[in-house]
C-alpha cells in the first residue's frame, strides 16, 4: 500500500473542475493506475480526500495498493514546473499497529442511514445525516467494527471536532447525485489492529469513490 500526497492549484481552470465535482475526481484518481490491481486488488482498495489546511491550500490524499502516477494531474490541475506529488509506502505503518495504540486521525465520511421517503413508500433509500450529534452518533456506532473506540472527553462526550459538514449536488452521467459529508478531527484508541488496518486500507462508509472513508493518522498528543 502506498499514501500519496499531491498539492492542487486551485487557480487553475483544470482543478476548479475537480474541486467542483467528486465525479469528475474519482475519475481523474483512477487514471493514476495503468493497471487494475494497482487501484484495487485482495479486499483493499483506492482512497482519496481532499483537504485544505490553509485558505487556498487543497491537498489531494490518497491511499493505494500500487503506485499512483499523477502526471496527468500536474498537467491539469497542479504546478507542472515546480510541484509534483509524494508518494510512501504505507507498509510500514500498517505493519506497526498495536492494540492499545492512541492516534490523531482524521475522516471524511459519508454517515447515512436507511428509511423511506413518505410512510407508504415501499421501498428504502439511503439518507445523510445532517444533525452534528447523529453525526457524531454515527461514527461511534462503527468504531468497534473498525478496530478503534473514540477517546472521550471529561463530561464523556467524543473527543471529536467536525467540520466542512456539507451537503453537495454534481452530476454523474445524465443524472445527478446529492452527497453529505462531514470531517472528523479526534483521538481513537486501537482495540483490534487487524480490523483497524482494514479499515485503512478499505475505508469506512459508503461513498468511497466519491473522497469519503480515507482515515489517516498522525501521532496523538
Amino acid at each position: 500500500m502506498f499514501l500519496t500526497r499531491f498539492q492542487i492549484n486551485p487557480a487553475r481552470r483544470g482543478a476548479r473542475k475537480l474541486l467542483s465535482s467528486p465525479h469528475a475526481m474519482h475519475a481523474a484518481v483512477r487514471a493514476a493506475f495503468a493497471v487494475a490491481a494497482d487501484h484495487e486488488r485482495d479486499g483493499t482498495r483506492t482512497l482519496w480526500r481532499l483537504d485544505t489546511p490553509a485558505t487556498a491550500t487543497v491537498h489531494l490524499y490518497i491511499v493505494s495498493p500500487g503506485r499512483p502516477d499523477l502526471t496527468h494531474l500536474v498537467e491539469q490541475a497542479g504546478w507542472p514546473t515546480t510541484e509534483t506529488w509524494v508518494t510512501r509506502d504505507y507498509g510500514g505503518l500498517l505493519g506497526s499497529l498495536r492494540p492499545g495504540q492512541d492516534w490523531a486521525f482524521r475522516l471524511t465520511a459519508n454517515p447515512t442511514h436507511n428509511g423511506r421517503k413518505t410512510t407508504d413508500a415501499k421501498e428504502t433509500q439511503r439518507f445523510g445525516y445532517l444533525r452534528e450529534e447523529e453525526q457524531v452518533g454515527w461514527l461511534a456506532s462503527r468504531a468497534a467494527r473498525n478496530g478503534f473506540a473514540l477517546a472521550t472527553q471529561q463530561d464523556g462526550r467524543p473527543n471529536l471536532r467536525l467540520h466542512r459538514r456539507q451537503t453537495q449536488t454534481f452530476r454523474r452521467g445524465m443524472g445527478a447525485v446529492t452527497l453529505t459529508t462531514v470531517t472528523y478531527d479526534g483521538i481513537l484508541h486501537v482495540t483490534d489492529a487487524d480490523a483497524f488496518r482494514r479499515a485503512l486500507t478499505s475505508g469506512i462508509g459508503h461513498a468511497k469513490a466519491y473522497g469519503c472513508g480515507l482515515l489517516t493518522l498522525a501521532p496523538a498528543g
